[in-house]
This record gives C-alpha cells, sequence and structure tokens, in this order.
C-alpha cells in the first residue's frame, strides 16, 4: 500500500520540545488570589462543566445553561450536566479576558506584535469587552504568567496561539493532503510552538527527512517561509508505521515522546474507499488502539484530537455530533480477520459492512467506537469533516496537491473525458475547504486541554447545514471555470451533466464515454501506438461508481459543539482561526478551486492559456462540423428511403424559397 493512499502519508508526527514539570504543576491557590487581587469583583461561584466560575450581579443574568433533559447535554467529571448552550464571545466565560491584570503584564506583548492583528474601532479587530467572569482559562494564563513572564492577557488578545505557546505536539497523518494544510497552519499561527513531531515512515528509499524536507520546500509553505524563516527549526520527523508493532517507534523516540508530548494530533488513516478490509481495519482501527496505548504512556498529555470522517454513519440521514455504537464490537471483527484468509473476508465483507457503502466509513465508525471506550480517561475530542476539497483562505485560495475526492472529477471534466456523472443534481454536495477542519482541530485542542468537558466531543465540519450547495450548480460553475480557463490537451469541450435517470446515465456513458475511446484507441493502433483511452475510460468509471453513493445521497448533521465551539473564541481568535463555512462564496470557491487543479495538480502555467483558449475552441469547430455532417448523412438515408421524408424535404425548401423571395420583394419596395 502507497503512502498516496493513505492520509498517514508514510506516518509522520510532530512533537514539541519538554517543559517544566515543576511549573506546569503549580498549585492554582495562587492564581486565584492573584486574580481576586486583581480584579477586586464580588464572586459567585457557579460551577459549569466541572470548573468554576466567578460572576458579579451582571454576568449572572447573562449565564445560559442547559437544561438536564435538553439534547446533547453532556455530564462533567462531578456528574452536573450543566454547560452553555450558547455564549455569547464577549462574555463567554472562556473568552473574557483580565484587563486589569494585562494592563500590568503589557509590555511582555511586544513579542507577539508580529503576529496578532491589529484592533480597530470596530469590526472583527475590535477589543472584547471587559467582564468580570472567571474560568479555568483565565486561571491557566494566569498560571502561565506566574511561570513565564513572556505570557499575558489583554482584551482582544490571541488565546489559542498562547496556549500553544512551549507546548510539543505529535501528529500523525503529516504527510497527507489535511496533515501538510495543519503543519503549515499550526507553525505560522502559533509562533511559540515548541516542536512539531511528525511521524514518518521511509518510502521508495528515501529517508523521512527528506521527505520532509520534500513537503516543506513545496509552494505551500511559501507564505510560511516568508513570515517565519525558522520554522523548520520546530519540526522533528520521527521514524514510525502505523501498521507496525507499537507504531514502529524505536525505545529513544518513545521515551522522549513520553517526556514531552502534550497534543496528539491523530490524522493518519486509508482513505481509498475500495480498500481489502483487512488493511482498512489494520491502518483505521488498530492503528487507533496503539495511538492510544502510546497516549496512556505521555506524561503531559492535555488533548488526544481525533480525525474522523462526517460519513462514519452515513447509514443514518440525520446524524448528530455523538458517538454512535457498530452493529459489531470492533474487537471481534479484529478477532475474525486473524483466522480469516482473503477470499472469504472478501466474500464475507458484504455483510460485515451491513449499509455502508464501502470499508472506509466502516472502520471509521468502528475507530470511534474504539476510542471512546478504549481511551476513558484521556482527554479525547473527535472531528468530522465531510468531503475535504481545496482550501478557502490559506495559505492561499485553491490549493490542492491530489486528485482525491472533487479534484479527480473537476479535472477529468476539465479535460472533456468526463460527460456524464451517476448522481442527484438538486442533492447537496458537502464539500469542505480544507482550511476549516484544520482550524477546528486546532481550536479543538486547545478547548479539550482548557476547558476539560466531562466526556469525548464530537465536532463536525461540514458545509450543507449553514450553507448548501448542489451538485447540479457545482458541475455548471465547472464547466463554466473550464471553459474560460481550459487545461491544456484537452479531449473535449468541458461539458460535464449530473445525470440521476439509470437509463440516460448509461446511454450517455457509451455514447459520449466508449464509443469515442474506442475510436480514438482505433486511431492508435493504426498509429502504431499503445492503445490507453478504454483503459482510462475504465478506470474513471469506477472511480465514479464508488462516488455514487455520496453524489446520489445527501445528509443532514448536527452543528452544535461547532456553534459552541466558535463561540468560546475572541473575535481575533476567529479570525484568525475561522471555521464558520457561513460567508463561503460558493461560485467564487469553486472557480479557485478548478484554478488550483490546473496549477498546483496538472503543474500547468498560466502562459499557456492563449494556446489551450485556442485549443478549446477548435475542438468547437470541430464537434459543429461532426454534428452537422452527421445530420446531414441521417437526413438523405432517411430521404432516400421514406416518401414521407422527401415531401418534408420538399415543403421545408419550397418554404425557405418563399420566406426569401418575400424579403428580396419587401425590401425592393422600401428601396
Amino acid at each position: 500500500m502507497s503512502s498516496e493512499d493513505c492520509e498517514q502519508g508514510g506516518g509522520e508526527m510532530t512533537v514539541s520540545s519538554p517543559q517544566q514539570p515543576s511549573k506546569t504543576n503549580q498549585s492554582s491557590s495562587i492564581v486565584k488570589d492573584l486574580i481576586m487581587k486583581t480584579t477586586m469583583v464580588p464572586e459567585k461561584e457557579v460551577v459549569v462543566n466541572g470548573f468554576h466560575n466567578t460572576l458579579n450581579g451582571a454576568g449572572e443574568d447573562q449565564e445560559t445553561l442547559r437544561k438536564p433533559g435538553d439534547s446533547n447535554t453532556f455530564t462533567n467529571s462531578n456528574g452536573s450536566n450543566k454547560i452553555p448552550t450558547s455564549m455569547d464571545p464577549v462574555t463567554s466565560p472562556l473568552s473574557s479576558p483580565l484587563t486589569q491584570v494585562a494592563s500590568t503584564l503589557a509590555p511582555s506583548l511586544k513579542q507577539y506584535e508580529d503576529f496578532l492583528p491589529k484592533t480597530t474601532q470596530d469590526g472583527v479587530g475590535s477589543p472584547s469587552r471587559t467582564t468580570p467572569e472567571m474560568s479555568i482559562l483565565h486561571e491557566h494564563y494566569e498560571h502561565r504568567h506566574a511561570t513565564s513572564p513572556k505570557l499575558a492577557v489583554s482584551a482582544g488578545e490571541l488565546t489559542v496561539p498562547l496556549y500553544y505557546a512551549g507546548k510539543s505536539v505529535l501528529l500523525t497523518g503529516g504527510t497527507g493532503f489535511v496533515g501538510k494544510v495543519f503543519i503549515e497552519k499550526l507553525l505560522r499561527s502559533c509562533p511559540e510552538l515548541d516542536s512539531l513531531y511528525c511521524l514518518i515512515r521511509p518510502k521508495n528509499k528515501q529517508s523521512i527527512e527528506a521527505r520532509l524536507n520534500e513537503i516543506t520546500s513545496t509552494k505551500l509553505f511559501d507564505r510560511l517561509r516568508k513570515e517565519r524563516p525558522d520554522f523548520a527549526s520546530k519540526l522533528r520527523p520521527i521514524h514510525g508505521d502505523m501498521l507496525l508493532p507499537d507504531l514502529g517507534l524505536s525505545p529513544e523516540d518513545r521515551a522522549e515522546l513520553e517526556q514531552k508530548i502534550n497534543i496528539v494530533f491523530h490524522s493518519a488513516a486509508t482513505i481509498r474507499f475500495d480498500e481489502p478490509l483487512r488493511v482498512a481495519v489494520e491502518m483505521n482501527v488498530v492503528a487507533v488502539r496503539k495511538m492510544l496505548a502510546l497516549a496512556r504512556k505521555l506524561e503531559h498529555l492535555e488533548a488526544f484530537v481525533h480525525v474522523s470522517t462526517a460519513y462514519a454513519n452515513c447509514d443514518r440521514p440525520y446524524i448528530e455530533e455523538t458517538v454512535y455504537p457498530p452493529p459489531v464490537e470492533p474487537q471481534k471483527i479484529i478477532d475474525v480477520l486473524e483466522w480469516m484468509d482473503d477470499e472469504m473476508l472478501e466474500l464475507f465483507t458484504p455483510k460485515l459492512m451491513g449499509e455502508k457503502p464501502n470499508t472506509y466509513t466502516y472502520t471509521k465508525q468502528l475507530a470511534e467506537h474504539l476510542l471512546i471506550t478504549e481511551g476513558a480517561g484521556l482527554p479525547l475530542a473527535i472531528v468530522r469533516p465531510s468531503i475535504v476539497g481545496a482550501a478557502w483562505k490559506e495559505p492561499f485560495p485553491g490549493w490542492i496537491d491530489n486528485y482525491n475526492g472533487p479534484s479527480g472529477i473537476y479535472i477529468a471534466a476539465g479535460r472533456g473525458i468526463l460527460r456524464s456523472m451517476k448522481g442527484e443534481s438538486k442533492a447537496i454536495a458537502d464539500i469542505v475547504p480544507v482550511d476549516i477542519p484544520v482550524n477546528v482541530m486546532i481550536v479543538v485542542a486547545w478547548y479539550t486541554a482548557v476547558a476539560k468537558p466531562g466526556q469525548v466531543l464530537t465536532y463536525h465540519a461540514t458545509t450543507g447545514g449553514c450553507n448548501p450547495y448542489t451538485w447540479g450548480d457545482i458541475s455548471g460553475i465547472v464547466n463554466k471555470s473550464y471553459k474560460q480557463i481550459p487545461l491544456e490537451g484537452c479531449f473535449r469541450r468541458p461539458n460535464v451533466a449530473i445525470v440521476s435517470n439509470n437509463f440516460l446515465h448509461e446511454y450517455w456513458t457509451c455514447v459520449s464515454h466508449l464509443i469515442p475511446a474506442y475510436m480514438i484507441d482505433l486511431a492508435y493502433r493504426m498509429m502504431g501506438k499503445k492503445p490507453r483511452m478504454v483503459r482510462l475510460y475504465n478506470k474513471l468509471h469506477r472511480s465514479i461508481d464508488v462516488l455514487k453513493f455520496f453524489t446520489c445521497n445527501e445528509w443532514q448533521w448536527s452543528s452544535t459543539n461547532h456553534d459552541m465551539l466558535k463561540h468560546q473564541l475572541t473575535p481575533l481568535d476567529q479570525k484568525m482561526f475561522y471555521f464558520d463555512p457561513k460567508p463561503l462564496h460558493w461560485p467564487t470557491y469553486i472557480e479557485n478551486y478548478c484554478m488550483g487543479a490546473k496549477k498546483y495538480v496538472l503543474n500547468e502555467d498560466l502562459s499557456g492559456l492563449p494556446a489551450a483558449r485556442a485549443h478549446v475552441r477548435k475542438l468547437r469547430i470541430i464537434r459543429y462540423l461532426f454534428n452537422m455532417s452527421v445530420a446531414v448523412v441521417l437526413w438523405r438515408v432517411l430521404i432516400a428511403k421514406s416518401q414521407f421524408a422527401r415531401n418534408l424535404w420538399f415543403f421545408i425548401v419550397g418554404l425557405v424559397s418563399k420566406f426569401v423571395q418575400y424579403f428580396r420583394i419587401t425590401s425592393t419596395m422600401h428601396k
């Protein structure tokens, strides 16, 4: 199995440098004394989510607590099931800063001036309103101030980057699409991060250091290289493999991780839909167990974020932010794989999966269940992105580097190869830009470490619920985009259609795909070249068949935890770690997506755009001539065989002749 088929990308990881245990374990009593002396606010204690808030009379009216009977209510470590359902980012107990403390510590903020957005009198960058509410987040930052004078909290300050200051992070799946964007975003937005460890396996005789250098030398990291020239010093490649016992870690590397790691992001997985069940279980389920075993030995673990998929429960039309029990326990599936041979397993796989369309979604559900059952007591969180697409804003619009998901479909349509695709044109295409789940991952780790929720929270990173866009709308934008910025060497003019009727889809597949493919291959054989078009179309059809379950159906996902998480951020944090898809303008995003596929996947230079447009114009002329020739031939055959066709032809010719004669007479009279 190649690493291109896996988000694991060779099993990369990232870790940060060690921290001072004596500092991180200081008593919080001094912190509370400092808070009370600084704010001088009469206190009233309210327990929310297992931590204390100090409220004055005004703040009490602003506190909104979920009733025990409400849905999605979770229980904290103290047995209380009260949690804020929606919090204003200004009055939220996790976002209100300590203004008076900040004023005394303002000089220490100078080191962050290069990455903190400038505050203004209005808008997103405006300072937050000061409230007397106190929370564990305040204690955390007061504690960090007591141990490190570099950090301070001020109104409107970025709290997420401050949390990551001095932390060590472990990442799996760093060579995958999401992993690459995550590395770039974390290093750019959190400059005081200590270390980022990436678990990587060697590939094609290429060392892990060479693989990591190859990734960081791409255009994706151009902005980071400009803003943080020394970012590579924070990257630490670790030799490992998800398929090996104990992750293939050496004793030295394991000991280093156990001493230093504060946060774990597990993104490694095989994302092939047609992966054999044995490989999918080993990569997506057993690997989670190995990661949990490692996490239990990490001495300073504060958060463990598992990246799943929004389609892990795609056999349900409405999916909530909770972990659903699978029909079969993961351990039973693992036991079956130990004695069942591959041939028998292939026969039983459809029965084991039930209504799941592929092994990817099936094993992702098993992994979530295993995570919460075997990870009890760990600070866990789950992020579920839907169909991950090109970047929306960062590091730059339209960045994409693979053929997975919609990218391969767009490129096939842009080449003129794909003309008909099975799907519902009115079904919602839940595509999420890659920078949204990446920002969610970073913020979820922060919230999990600081708020310490009483149970494993799941966060959906989807777009269909608040900003829907259909497959039919997307196909229209793709056709328009690739006619304006065509790809080089197009087979035919871009004109893909989403077809829901099975008969029509099979008809257009035969007429627009197979017949031209056989004709081109015949021409190749006559020229002494190797035929390839039929083979290409067979591969394309297999990909479409795998995707049709997602293009023919639609789902609804809840977003309670997602919305709550957004309200915990300061305005500046919301600006830097944006993950609200409501402002996303789909036509512009799809156009950037198509341009990104041309520039970054196919490596086509825009200087060749005039030639590409000229080629498309030639294809259009050829199409018109071909259609006209076919029409004339068919009509002549009909005239020769049918008296009715001849009479109709003479009638049309006579009518046109009289029409032309009439206009000639009219024009002569006017003269």
